[in-house]
């Protein structure tokens, strides 16, 4: 199985092309920093996060990470303000690129055609398409769909998505960080998947619900997204 022998590449976007835990915790540190260290501040955030979205799956994701805030204030026993839960609600197009983001896309953007499949709104991922300066041939999110992955039902809507615009489930990568939201669903509805391993070396499970990679099929292995851009021009040769 070669890179080149998929039509479309379908991207998780928040800790694949987005550093979502330096965005989170850049926006966290001023009201938990003091408390409570970097692993524990994402750890303890994957676990809110996760339980608001299986409990109420339809609400939109800047409403959804203001409830995450206000769940933090409660685990650390802090007072919380409306305004400071609605700021970090807002904060998502804040959350910085991955500094090889931008290029590598634009690189595959010469082979693939090029999805999204996110857990966020609309509006949030507007804003943060813009650090990436391609277009992407179509953008699914949680808003749209009505549910948050790993849900199966995200996923068996972008196969039909892309089945609408010609392309087959086994003309698709799946390209994604996050095992728990994305690998392991991808896995379930028979797609390949391409792992960008952007925790590569750390403990811990970051931002995310842990999941062992081992009993997974993970068709394709990279550090980042640049590697794997070079990995496709390398088969090209």
């Amino acid at each position: 199985m070669k890179m080149t022998d998929f039509k479309a590449l379908t991207f998780d976007c928040y800790g694949t092309l987005i550093d979502w835990e330096s965005g989170i915790y850049e926006q966290l540190a001023p009201y938990f920093g003091s408390i409570a260290e970097r692993d524990a501040l994402l750890e303890a955030f994957a676990q809110y996060e996760t339980a608001i979205q299986q409990q109420q799956p339809g609400l939109r994701y800047d409403q959804l990470l203001a409830e995450v805030f206000r769940a933090l204030c409660g685990h650390f026993g802090q007072l919380c303000q409306d305004g400071a839960a609605a700021d970090f609600g807002a904060s998502v197009g804040k959350w910085p690129a991955f500094p090889d983001t931008a290029a590598a896309l634009q690189q595959l953007r010469q082979h693939f055609k090029l999805y999204v499949l996110s857990n966020v709104d609309g509006e949030s991922f507007r804003k943060s398409n813009e650090q990436f300066g391609v277009v992407f041939d179509g953008v699914f999110t949680a808003e749209d769909i009505g549910s948050y992955k790993p849900e199966l039902r995200n996923f068996q809507y972008l196969k039909a998505q892309l089945a609408a615009a010609g392309i087959a489930a086994g003309e698709i990568l799946h390209t994604a960080q996050s095992l728990y939201h994305d690998i392991q669903p991808a896995n379930a509805v028979g797609l390949a998947t391409a792992w960008i391993d952007r925790r590569q070396g750390l403990e811990g499970s970051g931002a995310t619900s842990p999941v062992d990679p081992s009993g997974l099929r993970i068709d394709f292995h990279f550090r980042s997204l640049a590697e794997m851009a070079a990995g496709v021009e390398m088969e090209l040769i």
